[in-house]
């Protein structure tokens, strides 16, 4: 009697284990994506509030752009000065400074010349001793003082009549491609003050308050993407085989009666647990493999981390 009782008791204990073979467990998840910030900086505006739906491109922190806009502004000049300089180079020398530099080679030729007669003078006067050798060393250091002065006069009016050299224009040219990608980095750097949605989602979490002053790299805002959850479930190694990519499942969530037939967007390669050849015929039949079921978008209200089951095929 005793005997059948124990019999009973490992009958009924055999049959409230309903957790068949067949089926993946795991839960409800979303990707959560985390904004984070690219300056140590204040924050001025938290214009959403945690949990609302948002969109891709929802303004959802603002951090203040005082200092950063003086950056742009600073970088905008220098586009500038390189963009005027180069246009300089490239229209050459005025008829002016063309004029000018004629000029100040005519009075260097006449400065030459009263040099070179002075030299003359003295070194007559020496030969007679009427002037000392001291003046006349004078006279010629001043004589080749002039024609030096000359010849550089004669090289700067030769350089304004035939224009700027094309490595001159090189360089100008790229002094100003230089600023540009600078101003570019600048505005860049506004642009990220401003965060802003990457997808469509659920404003999960605001880290900091309004007012704080944020640190660089630490998260400003958690979104977690996509209309409706996946089911992020482990599928038995015997089942890993017959799954694709795709491959239409069904899968059933706690609370909810009815089934809803997901698509798998996802499986892992790889065994979430131990190698496969580290383990022997037997053990290797307790392997799971990771896999995401995504579910349609008519399960958009369900919320993240409810457990889930799928059923294999």
């Amino acid at each position: 009697m005793r005997y059948l009782i124990s019999c009973f008791i490992l009958i009924s204990l055999w049959g409230c284990n309903n957790d068949p073979e067949n089926i993946a467990l795991g839960t409800l998840e979303r990707d959560r994506i985390a904004h984070t910030a690219t300056s140590n900086e204040v924050i001025v505006a938290l214009p959403v509030e945690q949990g609302s739906m948002v969109t891709k491109g929802t303004v959802l922190v603002r951090l203040d752009d005082t200092i950063q806009k003086a950056q742009v502004a600073k970088s905008e000049a220098e586009v500038a000065q390189a963009k005027a300089n180069l246009e300089k180079l490239q229209k050459g020398a005025r008829e002016e400074e063309i004029a000018a530099a004629k000029a100040n080679v005519a009075g260097a030729k006449a400065t030459l010349l009263e040099s070179e007669a002075n030299y003359k003078r003295l070194k007559k006067l020496t030969k007679k001793k009427l002037a000392s050798q001291a003046e006349l060393d004078r006279s010629l250091a001043s004589r080749d003082s002039g024609l030096a002065s000359l010849h550089s006069m004669q090289e700067q009016l030769r350089a304004l009549i035939k224009g700027t050299r094309e490595e001159d224009l090189r360089i100008a040219q790229a002094n100003l491609q230089a600023a540009i990608a600078a101003l570019a980095g600048e505005q860049k750097k506004l642009e990220d003050l401003t965060i802003k949605a990457s997808r469509d989602g659920i404003l999960d979490n605001l880290p900091w308050n309004l007012g704080e002053r944020v640190t660089a790299g630490s998260p400003l805002a958690i979104v977690l993407a996509g209309k409706a959850p996946y089911a992020r479930v482990y599928i038995a190694e015997i089942y890993r085989v017959k799954i694709r990519v795709k491959d239409k499942l069904i899968v059933h969530i706690d609370g909810i009666e009815q089934a809803i037939e997901g698509s798998v967007r996802w499986i892992s390669n790889e065994p979430a647990f131990s190698p496969y050849y580290a383990l022997n015929q037997q053990e290797r039949s307790r392997l799971m493999y990771l896999a995401e079921v995504q579910l349609p978008d008519s399960a958009a209200d369900l919320p993240s981390g409810i457990p889930a089951q799928v059923e294999m095929p």
